[in-house]
């Protein structure tokens, strides 16, 4: 598969890049798709929620009435969870909600993400980004430039790039990251996919190491 390569004001430069089909051109497995953005969703969850239970509970361990004569159910401490300010009854106690996928499942899930992307069209190859100050302005132009202002997009560079990572940290809906560090639901969650000319070498070196 072969696409244009733009430059920052969204012009075609001559130049075209060969995606191949291996990683950009295969049958999209969308179950695995699902499993990957799930282990992604659930590694974000800090899972540091807590309630007390009844031997947790402050207070007194005094019988709070008699056993029988009074007419109602028996009672024998005010920490029970029928009583208001007592323990709760199988709260929420801290865990970890990881879960592990396979090194192969997770490959197929990132080549299936991006061949989606190509499939429908959503992936621009930009030339690569040099400037020496870190600007807004400047990412705002290039994504005037595409037609993607206001709508959700993730620049991948070959490497980190500083300039550009804080120059688009303004953005709303703009994201960028390296090559290595891209992940299926960061490629699934962006409308359209822009790829800095070095990022296609990266990615290719990426998926042939792992």
């Amino acid at each position: 598969m072969k696409l244009d390569v733009v430059n920052a004001e969204g012009k075609s430069t001559g130049r075209s890049v060969d995606l191949p089909d291996d990683i950009f051109g295969i049958e999209p497995n969308e179950h695995a798709v699902y499993l990957a953005v799930k282990q992604y969703l659930a590694a974000q969850r800090q899972g540091t929620h807590k309630s007390k239970e009844r031997n947790e509970i402050a207070g007194s361990t005094k019988k709070i009435k008699r056993q029988k004569g009074t007419g109602t159910a028996r009672a024998g401490s005010i920490k029970s969870p029928i009583f208001r300010g007592g323990g709760r009854i199988f709260g929420p106690r801290p865990r970890n909600y990881g879960i592990k996928l396979n090194k192969k499942v997770a490959r197929l899930a990132r080549k299936s993400a991006l061949t989606s992307k190509a499939q429908a069209g959503s992936i621009v190859v930009i030339e690569d980004l040099k400037w020496d100050a870190p600007k807004t302005k400047s990412f705002t132009g290039v994504l005037n430039g595409l037609d993607l202002t206001d709508k959700k997009s993730l620049l991948v560079t070959a490497e980190h790039n500083p300039v550009v990572y804080l120059s688009s940290r303004n953005v709303q809906k703009a994201k960028v990251m390296c090559a290595k560090d891209l992940s299926t639901y960061d490629v699934m969650n962006a409308g359209t996919l822009i790829i800095s000319e070095g990022a296609v070498d990266s990615i290719k070196a990426t998926f042939v190491s792992k």
